[in-house]
């Protein structure tokens, strides 16, 4: 909705006499609105948008451009932007027909061109963007963009706009080893476990976090050390000697969560995953 006025001017001779001002209204007959699939991002996922556009006119709009800011915000004199277009993911649909793709320009920002409307109709606009490392992956971290429509029938341009929120949770991985690679029968061996959280939320003890394994050969004559302390077996641990199934009980896995760093000059995220550590020492 856009409003206009006028005002007239009546001369005679040296004299000039003003009109009241009239005012005017111009409707608008394009809507759109965007919605992301997606709840939450990490860096590096994919968020599908649907961006509809309803036209309630009874004239087809030609020739429209819809553009997608992709996040785009200032940053030491240059422009960030926390999403990325993923080439070849766009689809049109016309009144629920599936279309040939739009023509696109990637960007950033994003342009797709060429779209209609038909009178009384609908258009809907399907893609999918990157979640890039200008993304803020820390606890509380938005993204948001804001799709713009342009062209023939459109006075002023319409727009719409989405917030996606941080995923607010650990992002764990382990990997074990084992020390030294090559024993004898009697020797001591030392399996090592390091959990990695790459994720902005730290794994506490009421989050119930287990590590299991088996193992083969049985070991006998355990030492286990998490983060630097001799754990107490019944107390943070369970060990069947006849089967060589071991697990960690309850409340006793911790994980701190990664550090993240801004580039002051880039603008980009680094991670610096929070880690813990378990080894098992034992007779094989």
């Amino acid at each position: 909705m856009a409003i206009f006025s006028n005002q007239a001017t009546l001369t005679i001779g040296n004299t000039s006499v003003e009109s009241n001002i009239a005012y005017g209204e111009i409707l608008d007959v394009l809507t759109v609105s965007k919605t992301a699939l997606e709840d939450a991002y990490t860096p590096g996922d994919t968020i599908t948008y649907v961006v509809a556009l309803r036209n309630t006119g009874n004239t087809a709009l030609t020739a429209l451009t819809v553009s997608d800011d992709l996040g785009g915000s200032a940053w030491n004199g240059s422009t960030l932007y926390p999403l990325a277009y993923m080439d070849g993911s766009v689809m049109l649909y016309i009144d629920g027909v599936l279309q040939p793709a739009p023509a696109v320009t990637a960007g950033p920002p994003l342009s797709f061109t060429g779209i209609t409307v038909p009178a009384g109709g609908d258009a809907i606009i399907i893609y999918q963007a990157r979640v890039t490392s200008f993304a803020d992956p820390m606890s509380q971290g938005t993204v948001t963009n804001t799709v713009t429509v342009t062209g023939n029938g459109l006075s002023t341009p319409v727009t719409d706009s989405e917030t996606v929120g941080v995923n607010s949770a650990p992002a764990l991985s382990i990997t074990k080893t084992i020390s030294p690679a090559q024993v004898t029968d009697n020797d001591r061996v030392t399996y090592a476990f390091l959990i990695s959280n790459t994720g902005n939320t730290a794994v506490v003890a009421t989050d119930d976090a287990i590590i299991t394994d088996t193992f083969d050969p049985i070991l006998t004559d355990l030492t286990v050390i998490f983060n630097g302390t001799v754990w107490t077996e019944g107390t943070e641990y369970t060990y069947d000697a006849a089967t060589g199934e071991f697990a960690t009980l309850p409340g006793s896995v911790t994980v701190p969560a990664a550090d993240y760093v801004q580039n002051p000059v880039t603008g980009e995220y680094t991670v610096t995953p929070g880690t813990s550590s378990l080894t098992v020492t034992a007779t094989i």
